[in-house]
């Protein structure tokens, strides 16, 4: 059997979602047609049977890449700062990093005290209870290192293979 680099298995598994989308719109289409009473219809393109195999065809063969993909990030690691993860923990691991960065970045965008209201006489202060600077820090840290982080991800993607034909698709 062929065998495909991952990244170009999960590029596929794109190609596939937007195929069975089309596919199911073209059945929608071909299944159906307006006629004048008495009149026989006249196809319009294939056959709804010939649809309804290659829709058969390229959801069996989604679900096999589903399969392949799924495996290959358990079964392949990717060490990061002295830890061999899994691929699919370290993808989980890079949108953590991104969401942490992003929440540190909008810390860092506070300022350390601002004017919060009036009233009575009284002023209220709105007052951070932390450094918004060394949240930016933090967050420009946390973003390096998920940036890192999916480089390696990327190129463990192009090294790893699975067995699969895309001829059919690519």
């Amino acid at each position: 059997m062929k065998k495909i680099p991952l990244a170009e298995g999960v590029k596929l598994k794109s190609i596939l979602t937007k195929k069975i989308h089309e596919l199911i719109s073209e059945i929608h289409i071909v299944s159906h047609a307006v006629v004048e009473k008495g009149e026989k219809p006249n196809p319009s393109g294939r056959p709804l049977v010939e649809v309804e195999t290659e829709l058969a065809q390229v959801r069996k063969d989604s679900r096999t890449l589903d399969k392949l993909i799924y495996r290959a990030n358990i079964d392949n690691t990717i060490s990061f700062k002295g830890e061999e993860l899994p691929i699919v923990e370290a993808i989980e691991l890079a949108s953590q990093l991104r969401a942490e960065a992003s929440l540190y970045k909008e810390l860092g965008k506070e300022e350390k005290e601002r004017l919060y209201s009036t009233s009575d006489n009284i002023i209220f202060y709105h007052v951070a209870m932390y450094d918004p600077a060394e949240y930016r820090n933090r967050a420009n840290e946390l973003e390096k290192e998920a940036h890192r982080l999916s480089n390696l991800i990327n190129a463990k993607n192009y090294q790893v293979e699975i067995e699969f034909d895309d001829s059919n698709y690519i």
